[in-house]
């Protein structure tokens, strides 16, 4: 057993020179990508059933990740397990499939069944593997071959080649995202739920629609302004003329005019030049414009400048937005 009084210095020593060559191997990678990693894009957009990956032990943690990184951003995928893809599984995968292989050497007995499966059938495979003359790769249709780095620390265990298969799954998956055109509000229909799911929802998911809010015309006088603000509750009046937003009373307008208010106009109490926001931003800009300008409601307008619908701060909040 080791030293467990080390110094922390040796500690941290230890951890950046693993950070260090682990980020010194993907940089390589980068540089020097596999000759057949744009071929592989092209081939899965061409795809119409699902990505299948697979492997055993590490390869299959960062099987799984991947295919969770690629059905959430627009490519259906999922994970089998090779043994249980050896115990029935294998019905899952169609000939309009295509597979992603992953083992570091290339060599993995469980992945057999699959590898003869995808050539039977003439289903697509592609393989992962840092071995390029391994069995896996020279059955592959096409190779993403990993650089042969020693692995990081005492290299007992797998470290950098993982990290490059990682690494080399994302980049994979956020050029078919680019080439899908998958923009983020795509992105929230898959992740609708946590902090993730909330920072991209857009204004027009959390917004409250026309039946919200108060309208008047610019003419209308203020007795009739307040009762339609009462009714709503929502302490904001809206002044349209022609469709189009010419006005907002607030709260605190009415405050400002309090002196003599019941004998004004719409238009005498309204901001002419109201804050607002298209249905269509991001609801966390929205909540910037409210905090920059300290306000905490907005009028949502169309192109046209039509109100269409009213974004509280308290809406925000509610979904996360922060």
């Amino acid at each position: 057993m080791s030293d467990t009084n080390a110094p922390r210095e040796t500690i941290l020593a230890t951890a950046a020179q693993v950070l260090e060559h682990e980020g010194s191997a993907l940089m390589r990678m980068a540089q020097n990508l596999p000759m057949d990693f744009a071929p592989a894009v092209e081939r899965i957009l061409k795809i119409k059933g699902r990505i299948i990956l697979s492997g055993i032990g590490k390869s299959g943690h960062i099987a799984r990740k991947i295919a969770s990184t690629l059905a959430s951003t627009g490519t259906p995928a999922y994970f089998v397990h090779p043994a249980e893809a050896s115990h029935g599984d294998l019905g899952m995968i169609t000939q309009e499939d295509l597979c992603i292989l992953l083992s570091n050497s290339g060599e993995t007995s469980e992945l057999g069944d699959l590898i003869n499966h995808t050539r039977r059938f003439s289903i697509p495979m592609i393989g992962m593997s840092s071995k390029p003359e391994s069995t896996l790769m020279r059955a592959a249709d096409l190779c993403l071959t990993l650089p042969q780095e020693p692995e990081a620390g005492s290299g007992i265990a797998p470290t950098t080649s993982t990290t490059m298969a990682l690494a080399l799954g994302d980049a994979l998956a956020m050029a078919l995202m680019e080439q899908r055109g998958f923009l983020s509000e795509h992105f929230r229909t898959y992740h609708p739920g946590g902090k993730l799911g909330a920072q991209l929802a857009l204004v027009h998911q959390l917004m409250h629609g026309t039946e919200a809010m108060a309208v008047v015309t610019p003419d209308a006088g203020m007795q009739e302004t307040l009762l339609k603000m009462s009714e709503k509750g929502f302490g904001i009046a809206c002044v349209v003329e022609d469709g189009k937003l010419v006005g907002v009373i607030s709260d605190g307008d009415l405050r400002r005019n309090s002196e003599h208010l019941g004998s004004k106009r719409a238009s005498e109490v309204a901001t002419p030049t109201p804050k607002t926001v298209p249905p269509d931003m991001m609801a966390a800009t929205a909540l910037a414009v409210m905090n920059e300008n300290k306000i905490t409601v907005l009028v949502v307008v169309d192109a046209e400048g039509a109100p269409v619908g009213l974004l509280r701060i308290h809406d925000c909040l509610r979904a996360g937005v922060a």
